[in-house]
Formats: structure tokens, C-alpha cells, sequence
């Protein structure tokens, strides 16, 4: 062959020049429950006092009592729930294909659509009061009522869930950011007497609608990809930076 075939030097080089790997244990979350809690909270006020004279039914009231305790727990909890998360999954992403035939000729995946499916799953030390948990099942409150067992609105308990790649000085070197997240699923606690030097466990399953790319639209320290890039259509909402859709060869 006329070409040399690569070596353990090559190798290390390469490593060496691209900053190493990607460590597993060097990550950080950052999760934004719904931004309109606290106009949610004024409405419910409003309809809830009239010259302050309470007009709600008992239901109504609990609600409010429960954002109320959210939007504490939000303040309070949040930046814990933070820095106690454990494990958490990158979401991935699909792309739907239909099988295409011409003739006899050999078949094509042409793809139709894509999706992100599944969960993001997340897992959280939990402190003695158990707070992380908490935080979580009042959030799922916001979706529906544990007493009059009434869904609310989509807009009213979805939040947001930025998840980062760090490098060894915990720098960011990559980031996704799922938008229309909320808590669909708090897992059990197993407790148990052999277990005294186990710190508690909460897992969780995010529900999301889609995630963007924080990171830069060009593949950082590669040169010749910056201009290519900027020619393509980007996608996704206007105030993040997206990666770049890739409708032919560079």
C-alpha cells in the first residue's frame, strides 16, 4: 500500500493534539423547571381571593398551595438537585427511514423524519430530607392534581434540562439543551439494613421534545469546516446555537 498504516505514535499524537478523551465522570447538569411558575402562582392568587374573601374550591386552593411549596423548593432545592445529580444519560437521535426500491435494482433507506426518542434518565443522591425527591414530585404536581386528578396545561410544567461535557479543568467543551422536559417518571427507594454505607439513590425519567447543540456549529480545532458550515441552513430556535444540517459532502 502506498500509504504508511497508522501507529501507536500516530495515535498518541492525535490524542495528545485533540485534548484526550472524554471522560464519563466529568459532566454537569443544569435542570430549569417551568419558567412560568410564578405567573401561574399570581393568577391562581387572583382567582383565589377577592376582596379577601376566598372563592375556590378546596382543590383549587391545594393547588395553589402546591406551587406555592414549588416555587420555594425551586429557589431553596434547586441548585442541590444540581449538584447532586449522579448519573445521567445524553439523549441521542433518530433518523426515520422508508425502504425505497427502483426496479430490481438494489433498495435505499430514504429518510422520511426524525425523532428523539426516549427518556433522559437521571439519577440523584439524595440529603436526609429527602428534598431531591421532594422537589421532584412537585413538579409532577404541576402536570396533575393529586387530589382532583385534573391535568393541567402542556406550557404550565415543562421546563428545561442543559447537560454539559467538561474537560479536565471542568471547562465546557460540549452541550445539548432538551427543551418541553418535566419528570414523567420518580422511581422507587430501596431501603434495606445491609446497606448502612450506601448514600440513597432517586432515579428519574425526563420526558423531552427535542435537544439542540450549545456547543460551537463548527467542529472545534478543525480548520476548513468554519466557511462550509455558515453556508447551510442551521435549525432550531434562534437563541441557541445549533449544529448544522449536512445535505451533501464538503
Amino acid at each position: 500500500m502506498s500509504e504508511k498504516q497508522p501507529t501507536i505514535q500516530n495515535f498518541v499524537a492525535s490524542m495528545n493534539k485533540s485534548g484526550g478523551y472524554a471522560r464519563a465522570n466529568r459532566f454537569a447538569v443544569v435542570i430549569t423547571p417551568p419558567g412560568g411558575l410564578e405567573k401561574l402562582i399570581n393568577i391562581a392568587g387572583t382567582n383565589a381571593f377577592a376582596n379577601g374573601a376566598a372563592i375556590v374550591e378546596t382543590g383549587q386552593a391545594e393547588e395553589l398551595s402546591s406551587l406555592t411549596r414549588f416555587q420555594s423548593l425551586s429557589r431553596k432545592v434547586g441548585q442541590q438537585v444540581n449538584l447532586h445529580c449522579n448519573t445521567v444519560g445524553m439523549p441521542g437521535h433518530d433518523l426515520q427511514a422508508q425502504d425505497m426500491q427502483h426496479g430490481s435494482a438494489p433498495g435505499r433507506q430514504i429518510v422520511q423524519s426524525h425523532d428523539y426518542a426516549g427518556f433522559i434518565d437521571a439519577s440523584f443522591y439524595l440529603d436526609s430530607y429527602l428534598r431531591e425527591r421532594h422537589f421532584f414530585e412537585q413538579w409532577q404536581q404541576m402536570a396533575v392534581s393529586n387530589t382532583t386528578h385534573k391535568a393541567n396545561y402542556y406550557d404550565d410544567y415543562i421546563g428545561t434540562m442543559e447537560i454539559f461535557q467538561l474537560d479536565a479543568n471542568g471547562e465546557i467543551t460540549y452541550g445539548i439543551k432538551a427543551v418541553e422536559v418535566y419528570p414523567a417518571t420518580i422511581g422507587g427507594i430501596e431501603y434495606s439494613y445491609d446497606s448502612s454505607n450506601t448514600v440513597a439513590l432517586q432515579s428519574v425519567k425526563f420526558q423531552y421534545r427535542q435537544w439542540y447543540n450549545l456547543t460551537s456549529e463548527s467542529i472545534a480545532g478543525y480548520a476548513g469546516l468554519s466557511q462550509y458550515i455558515t453556508e447551510r441552513k442551521t435549525y432550531g430556535p434562534s437563541s441557541v446555537t445549533n449544529q448544522a444540517m449536512f445535505d451533501e459532502q464538503p
